[in-house]
Formats: structure tokens, sequence, C-alpha cells
């Protein structure tokens, strides 16, 4: 998803230019249905979206229904979109969105496996160091992974193209499993979102419900894990986060730790730090911000 920052002093903005759609959690043609969804449920539909890569660079696609239902948003009863995609690839709407613009004011925030990232990348080089950097969703250290022992489910679905964008050379931020399992979506925060009173808080609250009961079975927590949208927050207020720069390797060759982050946080190995590693946060602080977007929509 390509945005744009536009700083003010107590109300941070972002300009969202578009959603670039992937195969993830659900095959790609749910996943883009459902960000017609959320952008119509937003009253946000002038933002395009543009489907990407029905699958990972070089390997059979892994979903994940069991933890987000069949439709990926199951939960809300969220009417079919009336709007449609752009008939764009997702590789190359990030490619032109980014020449488009003035270099350094565009940045990725990535929420799935990185492959429209790697393609992008790999078809236009130029893209790089235009960028004002990558915000993403993935990977784990401290915390382990959650689809396998050693990996995190986005970087594991595509690990080469994971490889490809941390060997690129543009600057990365990670809000890893570290950070995010630690934000979860208690009772009383789920409640929060549906007494908003507005119908967008009311379908988080129904996504939330319905997706924590695989974590909370799993985790034997008092809630799930809230993953995604700590890339937003981090965004908007990076303050609620804390982190180190280091060095992250992607493992893709071996069959046990296929999609593993292997972090340097220690700095031992002497390879040179190419992402900002976010190792935790302030959950209640996180919530909040999370709670008081929310009751901004419709």
């Amino acid at each position: 998803m390509p945005w744009r920052f536009s700083p003010r002093s107590h109300r941070p903005r972002l300009d969202i230019l578009g959603i670039s759609t992937v195969a993830g959690n659900i095959p790609l043609d749910l996943t883009t249905k459902n960000a017609l969804k959320l952008l119509e449920l937003a009253g946000r539909t002038e933002v395009p979206v543009h489907a990407g890569c029905d699958r990972p660079l070089g390997r059979a696609l892994v979903t994940a229904e069991h933890v987000h239902g069949e439709t990926g948003l199951d939960g809300p009863d969220l009417p079919e979109p009336a709007t449609k995609a752009g008939a764009l690839h997702g590789a190359d709407f990030i490619i032109e969105t980014v020449r488009e613009r003035e270099a350094g004011t565009v940045t990725l925030l990535t929420l799935g496996p990185l492959t429209n990232v790697a393609l992008a990348f790999a078809k236009a080089p130029d893209i790089v160091p235009r960028l004002q950097g990558l915000v993403m969703m993935g990977g784990g250290c401290f915390q382990g992974g959650n689809i396998t022992p050693a990996a995190e489910f986005n970087v594991y679905v595509d690990p080469e193209a994971a490889a490809m964008v941390f060997r690129s050379g543009v600057p990365i931020t990670v809000l890893s499993l570290d950070v995010t399992n630690n934000m979860r979506s208690t009772k009383a925060r789920i409640a929060a979102f549906s007494d908003l009173g507005n119908a967008s808080g009311k379908a988080v609250a129904a996504m939330l419900a319905f997706s924590e009961r695989f974590d909370v079975e799993k985790y034997n927590w008092e809630g799930a894990p809230l993953h995604d949208p700590c890339v937003t927050a981090y965004v908007l207020n990076p303050a609620i986060f804390e982190g180190r720069e280091v060095n992250v390797e992607i493992e893709t060759g071996s069959p046990l730790t296929r999609g593993m982050t292997v972090v340097d946080y220690w700095g031992v190995s002497g390879r040179p730090k190419n992402a900002l590693w976010v190792r935790s946060g302030d959950s209640d602080r996180f919530f909040a911000l999370l709670t008081e977007r929310i009751g901004r929509l419709p």
C-alpha cells in the first residue's frame, strides 16, 4: 500500500495513494474483494485498488483460512463491493506511483507477503532509491514463528520475495511478532470498538471477535494479538514503539527453518544493518490510537 506522510503537529495524516493486493492469508481474488469492501465501509472508495501476484515467486501458495475464515474477513456481514479493482497489475501500480511522485515522499506499508514489492523492485530497480522507506508486518525473533516454530506467516509464504526486499537497500522498519504478539485485543478493547456506535467500529469488533477464537485457544492469552494495524500505528506515532537497527537475513533453503528472519540483534555477525527491528510497544497507547482513528470513520 503506497502512502505519503503529511506532517501535522497534533494530527498526523496518511495520504493513501492506493492498495496493491497480494495472495496470502487467502487467495488473491478474495484479498482484492475484501480491500474493496473495507474501503466502502470506510467511505474511501476514491482509493484505487490493483490486484497483484496470485502466488509466491517460486512456491505453491500457503493460506490461512483456519484463522481468518473462508472469506478472510469472517465476522462482520459486509455487502458485496460496488466498486471494482483497476486494470494495472499491483506491482506495476507500485512502480507508476513511486515514479510519478517526488523522490523520498512515498513509503510502502506491507501487511502480507512481499511478492508484489519484490516483483516491482526487480522490474524497476530505479524506484528503490526513490522510496522514503518500507514499513512491514512480518518476521519474528524473540517470539519465534506463528506458522512454523521458526517463521512468521507473511515471510514464510514467500521467503524469496522477502530476501530480495531485505537485500534491496530500501530503508525497512519491521513490526515483528516480537511486538505485535503483545498488542492483544481483549474483550474490553473489542467492546470499545463496538461502543463507538459507527458501522466501522461494529465491523472491527465483529472481525476481532471471530478471529480471536483461534489465537486465544492457541496461546491461552486473555486476548488475541492484533498484528497488521501496528504498521499504520507506527507511522502515525512511532513513539509508541521501541526497536534498534539490525541486520536481517531471510532463510530460503532449509525446509526446517524456511522463512525464518535471522535477526542479528546483538551485532555478532558483522553484517551491515539493513532494518529497524521493532521489539516492543505500549499496547494501551496502541489501542487508544486505533480506537480513536476507527471512531472517525462512518
